[in-house]
């Protein structure tokens, strides 16, 4: 008799009727769709749902129905005509309340939907959409970091009443250089340095002029800080596109120093380039109230110890002191608002940048603070022929009032259009770049040449697996349409997966589903040729089934490891497609293993298991 464990036939029967139903979803198709969230990220209620379709009926866009997902509104519409004119409506009437993002509804049935059924994400080549490539300048997070030590060594230095000629930051050499002018105390200088030069080689050289005491970064520092960088651009730039609300975004490292965006559906890519790409941060200074501005302009110098500025909005010299009294990145939070001088953008800093306010107002009170705006973008121009990039850095003031109060870490910033502050909050909100990134590749991808993708993927999937079904079929008989059987288990077992993990299709994808059929299929042939060689020896067909499983399973095992192995390196080293890829082969592996050997076997034992006496095996 050929046995087979119970409680296998009741796994295998489980998770195959999981699987189909995880991926029932992908089989229902999609439509166009507007999502629609609120700008304050509360849920969208059902009475502001019905606000929406009553809008868009006023307006005669036929939409085929709504639902709210997620704390967003979904419209599903039958064309992309109607997509976009709702999206265009709903921002003219709406544009204070909401946000809208294009997007791509399923038309999957309500109760498979509430049990949190979703198709898998279509990636950027099938979907179609925007790709943006982007450098990150890696030194010039170097040359901040080193900035940063300067200024705690100025600061350092100040507190022990040493008075250094020099303090610079050398950014070729990764190090920061003190000049102590002659007669200094050196040793209390080190110790002073101690505490802001934490972590860096300290080196000092005596000469006629004064000491000069060098702190220098080492490579593993060097290192870390660029990968910072990478990380804290990567964080900020999805936090950027979910503001923007665009769906199923892919932000992601690409090799060294690069980052790669992918936004499926996207179409407004004008709007989204200029929020994703800038780098604005801000600064909080008193205003030099000893000085006159207009003098400092004539003269094109600023006295020592000040910093010249444009006002934006009245066009007007300003003189902000060096001391920097807060910054953007030590914001916890910023938000549009209203306010008596017109709209606003709500601040909360962090604790320590809110006790440093709280100091600075309290002691100033009736003189003025200043706003400064930083900005940094790179410009090419055309020198003698040849296109020539250079770094260009916008500091400009964007507000400046007197100081009426006392505050700490909660206040407003005014003088702002309303398209103004809503952007300013957004970059704020979502954190500030750690260094500039320069777009180097940008690619728009048109949704017909996305559906274009889908019908040939599709097709080339159905034409292999036919091919591979008709072979095994003709060649192994019935025990080839059991294969074939477990084939087709083995798509919808990795179709499942792949929904439920939310991981993005693209063609590399398809490739990676069909090479997955084409390795199921070669540890069906290693079982059934195993089978066969065991009947030509005599052994009857039932031992013959229990044989072949057991040893083609050393073969089986020994091919997939090899297999996985190449799966996963693809997917430690590689980036975009190729990751994708890599993930599609090694689910693949695991459901292959598992219909070849455990539902192939449960298939054959149901069926030959129960009989006493077999004359022949169908293979």
């Amino acid at each position: 008799m050929l046995e087979y464990a119970r409680w296998k036939y009741l796994l295998v029967a489980a998770v195959l009727l999981l699987a189909l139903l995880f991926a029932l979803p992908n089989f229902f198709g999609e439509d166009p769709a507007l999502q629609v969230a609120r700008k304050d990220k509360t849920s969208m209620s059902s009475s502001a749902a019905h606000e929406i379709e009553d809008f868009l009926r006023q307006r005669n866009i036929h939409f085929a129905r709504s639902y709210t997902d997620a704390g967003r509104l979904m419209v599903r519409f039958g064309n992309v005509a109607d997509q976009l004119a709702a999206r265009d409506a709903v921002n003219d009437k709406y544009q204070t309340t909401y946000i809208t993002a294009l997007s791509f509804a399923p038309r999957t049935p309500e109760l498979l939907r509430v049990l949190g059924m979703r198709p898998m994400p279509l990636g950027l080549d099938l979907r179609g959409g925007l790709y943006l490539l982007y450098q990150v300048d890696v030194n010039s997070a170097v040359a901040q970091a080193l900035e940063g030590y300067a200024q705690d060594a100025r600061r350092a230095l100040a507190t022990a009443n040493i008075t250094p000629k020099d303090v610079t930051p050398l950014g070729a050499e990764s190090a920061v250089r003190v000049v102590l002018p002659a007669g200094t105390d050196v040793t209390a200088a080190r110790a002073a340095l101690n505490q802001p030069f934490q972590g860096l080689a300290i080196s000092s050289q005596a000469g006629p002029a004064g000491t000069v005491i060098t702190g220098t970064m080492t490579p593993a520092q060097v290192r870390e800080r660029q990968d910072y960088a990478i990380q804290q651009n990567i964080t900020t730039l999805r936090n950027r596109v979910n503001e923007l609300g665009v769906s199923e975004p892919i932000v992601q490292r690409q090799g060294v120093d690069r980052i790669n965006v992918q936004l499926p559906g996207v179409q407004n890519s004008a709007e989204v380039k200029d929020i994703l790409g800038r780098v604005a941060t801000l600064e909080f200074r008193l205003e030099d109230m000893q000085n006159n501005a207009m003098e400092a302009a004539a003269l094109g110098r600023a006295p020592l110890g000040s910093k010249l500025y444009t006002h934006t909005r009245f066009g007007r010299p300003v003189l902000l002191k060096r001391e920097v009294i807060a910054t953007g990145d030590q914001l916890t939070n910023a938000t549009t608002g209203q306010s008596q001088e017109g709209p606003a953008v709500n601040i909360r800093l962090d604790a320590r940048a809110g006790e440093n306010m709280l100091k600075t107002t309290r002691q100033n009170l009736n003189k003025r603070m200043a706003v400064v705006l930083i900005e940094k973008r790179r410009e090419t121009s055309e020198v003698n022929g040849r296109k020539v990039s250079r770094d260009v850095t916008d500091e400009t003031v964007i507000n400046d009032a007197t100081i009426r109060g006392v505050f700490s870490n909660q206040f407003e910033i005014t003088g702002l259009g309303a398209g103004e502050a809503r952007d300013l909050a957004l970059l704020l909100r979502s954190g500030s770049l750690a260094t500039v990134i320069y777009p180097i590749e940008e690619r728009a991808v048109g949704p017909s040449l996305g559906r274009e993708n889908i019908q040939k993927g599709v097709t080339a999937l159905i034409v292999g697996m036919t091919g591979v079904f008709l072979f095994m079929a003709i060649y192994y008989k019935i025990f080839g349409l059991v294969a074939d059987a477990v084939l087709l288990a083995n798509v919808i077992l990795l179709t499942a997966l792949l929904s439920m993990m939310r991981a993005s299709l693209s063609l590399p994808g398809i490739a990676g589903i069909i090479l997955t059929v084409g390795m199921a299929v070669d540890a069906n042939v290693l079982i059934y040729e195993r089978i066969r060689e065991e009947l030509r020896k005599g052994v009857s067909p039932q031992a013959a089934i229990r044989a072949g499983f057991e040893k083609a399973l050393s073969a089986i095992t020994d091919s997939n490891i090899t297999t996985l192995i190449a799966g996963v390196v693809l997917w430690v080293l590689g980036t975009g497609p190729i990751k994708g890829f890599a993930v599609v082969l090694i689910l693949g592996i695991a459901t292959s293993m598992f219909t070849a050997l455990m539902g192939s076997r449960a298939v054959l034992t149901l069926m030959y298991g129960g009989r006493r006496k077999i004359a022949r095996l169908s293979i």
